[in-house]
């Protein structure tokens, strides 16, 4: 996927926007605060996490599951790879041969690791009002004694995980508390290196809430964590998905397009398809619904989105060619979270489930 690129859909990655970010993101920390990037999900589907020239500027990344630290360490990366999330037993094995450090909540996945005997290192993770995982307050003196039953198991931090640091600052504010009492009493029986609470939203909101570890996700990546966001840092997009017309045509008034016949022609008008579907990612609420952006002017998406195109109404743009660039979203007439508001989701998720079968392509210029 990241060799001569010959598809005419392509996801474009601007490096040199994703390092902007960072050094805006690093005006919120202390000098001496780390920042662990997450680099989960591929990226959030940039593949960023496939170049290690950007990932080994950090002494330490967050990914989500075990299989994804593996895959870092295949790359080559050696530094400190932590996995967010609460892994499985069956995982042990991986993690420690993998030298991975894990999260965990889970008494029963604490009881394997003494079964099996496995050297480990952990973070614990604290339940402050997320609702997922993590130790509750109640039970903590007993998780603390399972940890320290155990001399195979290092733990090196302690975290939390914030629900609403964009929108409920109350709330926020009572989690970081209880995180707090937590981190006390973690410091009273360990000698830990790392605690952290900040997501991406924290790092803004809540900076002076900051311990000596941050975890900046989307924003990384230019785009809002939360509604606001962008009014407090300059962010700058990192990413770009574009393709190409590559047929052309003119058809009569009440011609049908596409599947469902959903699109029915009013006038005389010129028809563009366009080479990415949903298996690429481009949802199909956008089905006659959406736009994308030709020649600097935005064009109506027609018909249904197909499985590997879709159809534009290019009538209205000037001088219209097949080869012609076609921006899914180019951050400016259309943003990526434009793009999310019409199909009813987050700008996450648009830009995670940006199919595999979608090349990437690295670029190196600051966007102005």
């Amino acid at each position: 996927m990241l060799d001569e690129i010959t598809r005419p859909t392509v996801f474009e990655v601007n490096l040199d926007n994703f390092k902007y970010n960072i050094e805006q993101i690093r005006k919120f920390l202390k000098p001496e605060t780390v920042i662990m990037p997450v680099i989960k999900a591929e990226g959030y589907g940039t593949y960023i996490n496939t170049r290690l020239d950007i990932i080994n500027g950090f002494d330490i990344v967050a990914v989500a599951i075990v299989d994804e630290g593996i895959e870092l360490r295949n790359l080559g990366y050696k530094k400190d790879i932590f996995v967010l999330n609460q892994p499985y037993i069956t995982e042990i094995d991986k993690i420690e041969e993998n030298n991975l450090i894990v999260g965990v909540s889970s008494e029963f996945f604490i009881d394997e690791v003494k079964k099996k005997n496995s050297k480990l290192r952990v973070h614990i993770e604290i339940e402050t009002g997320m609702g997922r995982t993590g130790v509750e307050l109640n039970n903590f003196n007993n998780f603390i004694s399972m940890l320290k039953e155990n001399p195979n198991i290092k733990v090196e931090g302690v975290y939390t995980h914030l629900s609403s640091a964009d929108e409920d600052f109350e709330y926020t504010k009572h989690q970081l508390e209880k995180f707090e009492k937590a981190v006390e009493k973690v410091k009273e029986n360990f000698d830990i290196q790392y605690v952290h609470s900040l997501a991406s939203n924290g790092i803004i909101n809540f900076s002076k809430y900051q311990h000596n570890l941050v975890r900046p996700g989307i924003i990384m990546y230019g785009y809002e964590s939360g509604n606001g966001i962008k009014e407090k840092i300059d962010l700058k997009p990192v990413a770009t998905l574009k393709s190409k017309i590559t047929f052309l045509k003119e058809v009569d008034i009440e011609t049908s397009i596409s599947y469902g016949r959903r699109f029915v022609t009013k006038r005389k008008s010129k028809i563009a398809t366009v080479p990415v579907g949903y298996a690429d990612g481009l949802r199909r609420v956008l089905s006659n619904v959406g736009e994308v952006v030709i020649n600097g002017k935005k064009a109506p998406i027609i018909g249904s989105v197909c499985m590997d195109s879709f159809m534009v109404d290019v009538t209205d743009i000037d001088n219209v060619s097949i080869g012609d660039d076609v921006y899914i979203w180019d951050n400016k007439l259309i943003t990526l979270e434009d793009i999310a508001k019409q199909c009813d989701t987050i700008n996450y998720e648009i830009l995670s489930t940006i199919g595999k079968r979608v090349p990437r392509k690295f670029i190196n210029s600051i966007d102005k």
